[in-house]
């Protein structure tokens, strides 16, 4: 196995490297923002237009939010000899993989909204972190549901496209009576 297939399955069988990854992200940009006084983009534009930018980011999470409910019912709706392997031997971690998209669209949702409720003039509670922080987790999250999404329907493409399979010769009770004989 290579090093990063090993991390793939590392990542994929462990949803909290999602956090780890987005507070990383975030607390570089913090940084970033802090010491050099750099990068700040959302102090660049009037409060109005951040509490709409949260809200816009809110309705654009959930939409995708949906998408991805649309596509669980995609992959419980097929029914290939591949699928039902994977679900079969993978059941628990594929059902952490599918809830831990749900909640944090759920989160990051819940993130933008507060941050709407936060935001003045002067940006005093730091909303545009929380807002960043949630964008952080909802691309995280979104990478990984492209990614459980383009497994699942390569091996449901396989599933589909395989020739099927050739039944079994009809069985016949006398073969070993005609195979002495011959």
């Amino acid at each position: 196995m290579s090093v990063r297939e090993s991390l793939v399955d590392r990542w994929s069988e462990a949803v909290w490297w999602d956090y780890a990854l987005a507070f990383l992200l975030v607390s570089g940009h913090v940084v970033a923002v802090r010491f050099w006084g750099r990068g700040d983009w959302l102090s660049w534009i009037e409060s109005e237009q951040r509490v709409s930018l949260y809200g816009t980011a809110a309705g654009v999470v959930s939409a995708i939010g949906g998408l991805s409910s649309i596509a669980i019912s995609l992959y419980l709706s097929s029914n290939g000899e591949r699928i039902r392997a994977v679900r079969r031997h993978y059941q628990s971690e594929l059902r952490r993989n599918w809830k831990a998209l749900l909640v944090a669209t759920a989160l990051v949702c819940m993130g933008c909204l507060v941050a709407q409720g936060l935001d003045d003039k002067s940006d005093s509670h730091s909303a545009r972190f929380v807002f960043e922080a949630s964008m952080a987790l909802a691309l995280v999250r979104f990478v990984r549901m492209l990614w459980l999404l383009d497994r699942m329907m390569a091996l449901n493409d396989r599933d589909q496209s395989d020739p099927p399979a050739r039944p079994a010769p009809r069985f016949d009770p006398d073969w070993r009576q005609r195979n002495r004989t011959g």
